[in-house]
């Protein structure tokens, strides 16, 4: 039987790109990947689970910092090789440099700048 695993579209290292969206605000808080087993659990336990290529192991959002991503809605694109989350974001920091989202800089000028604030010092999200 085919379930919904079997119809992305994995790459070559059995993962596939997540784009996490916050699901009030429409901003685009982070992208990662998902292994199968990421995906999965993903759906099974309603929150951001993701493959850390640097660690090669699951990592759930939040697990370390507390800014869990709550699973709200699950998008597949055209192509089935791109997931969309719309999450919730809670304490409202996605990104590991302590801001509300990994797309923090802009291109300016021919350099890229920081544009938004950290919310959070990292020294006192992470120990």
């Amino acid at each position: 039987m085919t379930t919904y695993l079997d119809q992305i579209a994995w790459n070559s290292d059995g993962l596939v790109p997540a784009i996490a969206q916050d699901a009030e605000s429409g901003l685009i808080l982070m992208v990662a990947w998902m292994n199968r087993q990421a995906l999965e659990l993903t759906v099974n336990e309603n929150r951001a689970v993701y493959w850390s290529r640097s660690r090669q192991k699951l990592w759930r959002k939040g697990e370390e910092s507390g800014n869990v991503q709550l699973l709200r809605e699950l998008r597949l694109d055209c192509d089935n090789d791109v997931i969309m989350m719309r999450v919730e974001q809670l304490g409202g920091i996605a990104c590991h440099t302590g801001r509300s989202s990994c797309f923090y800089s802009v291109l300016k000028d021919g350099q890229w700048q920081a544009v938004d604030a950290v919310v959070r010092d990292p020294k006192d999200i992470y120990s």
